[in-house]
């Protein structure tokens, strides 16, 4: 019979591996080049005011709860690219651990163009009301209200994307749309209740309700967003977003953590994007994460918004029917505690 020391050596032995693993047990993605047709170009972060719309720009959030998922999403847009080599990533980050999840990054995508940025969570502290997951009031979750201010200004455009989706579709077509006067794109669900997404005090006050009068406002999900941050940064869009983040503080006008905010500002005014670019809803409600059904109709990205999570469901033995399109993209390398290797 093992002792009580043994007992207690083997569990720090698994916290300590399993902490290991979160940051840097990842197999190293295949080099990903560009085909023929691509046009050769290249863009620097030090040259902040140059502008090149050859490069696609996409930012992701990053932090050790969600990184598999993030790598995962990462290898996904890679693997369908018709034109790798001009994508750029932009991680937005708030830990203090942000050199190992840049070495993570970089010993899994060895070729990757990447940039790392620190979130201030001060920013967003005295801002975020409690709401109905916990996940949902973290400051990264806020993190996409300020891209405008932490990306250099020769970004004028930028894919956002959650850490639990996968890209099953060559990404530069959802770069390429067309957002004519919107600052927003995005796929739009006009069936929704759009109601219940905020309190009844929200609607029995007028001045509230008046945010949408002369609007046809639709329900969008901000885990797939299109943005044009020239656009944004001449509207002073966060500024707004902040301000709707003050008023739910003194009057508790929503539950749903940083959605809400981006309806109030844009919703009746975003471009619409095809629903095959957002097939959300995979990881369930926000309370239970119950499997779910794809939506009717083509798809080009999964998103497992939601509670559940595919990784989470996989190692817990009991996954979804679904989860299996999320495996093939999940290069965690499974270490294994008793090995004689």
């Amino acid at each position: 019979m093992p002792s009580e020391f043994h007992r207690l050596l083997l569990l720090l032995t698994v916290g300590a591996c399993i902490c290991a693993a979160e940051v840097s047990s990842f197999r190293e993605a295949p080099a990903f080049r560009n085909g023929r047709e691509c046009p050769e170009t290249t863009w620097s972060s030090i040259d902040g005011k140059s502008y090149n719309p050859s490069i696609i720009h996409i930012a992701m959030t990053l932090d050790t709860v969600y990184l598999r998922g993030s790598v995962a999403g990462v290898f996904s847009v890679l693997l369908h690219a018709t034109c790798p080599e001009n994508i750029v990533f932009h991680f937005i980050t708030t830990q203090r651990s942000s050199a190992k999840l840049a070495r993570a990054i970089t010993s899994t995508f060895p070729y990757l163009d990447f940039h790392l940025y620190h979130f201030d969570a001060n920013l967003v502290r005295g801002k975020i009301s409690s709401s109905i997951r916990r996940a949902l009031d973290q400051p990264l979750n806020y993190a996409r209200i300020y891209l405008a201010d932490l990306l250099p200004a020769g970004v004028r455009r930028i894919i956002y994307f959650d850490s639990d989706l996968i890209v099953v579709d060559d990404v530069a077509k959802l770069w390429n749309i067309n957002l004519g006067s919107h600052v927003l794109g995005a796929p739009e669900y006009c069936h929704a209740n759009f109601t219940t997404y905020f309190t009844p005090k929200f609607w029995s006050k007028p001045l509230f309700a008046a945010t949408f009068k002369g609007k046809e406002p639709c329900y969008f999900n901000t885990g797939v967003m299109v943005i044009d941050l020239w656009k944004w940064r001449q509207g002073r869009y966060t500024e707004k977003l902040e301000n709707w983040m003050r008023i739910q503080k003194r009057h508790r006008i929503y539950e749903l953590g940083s959605l809400p905010p981006f309806l109030l500002v844009f919703a009746g005014n975003v471009e619409r994007v095809e629903h095959r670019w957002n097939q959300h809803g995979l990881g369930g409600d926000n309370l239970e994460g119950l499997c779910r059904d794809l939506h009717p109709g083509p798809v080009s990205l999964l998103h497992w918004s939601g509670k559940g999570k595919p990784w989470l469901r996989i190692d817990s033995k009991k996954p979804c029917p679904l989860d299996s399109l999320w495996a093939p993209y999940d290069l965690f390398r499974h270490p294994s505690l008793f090995s004689d290797s």
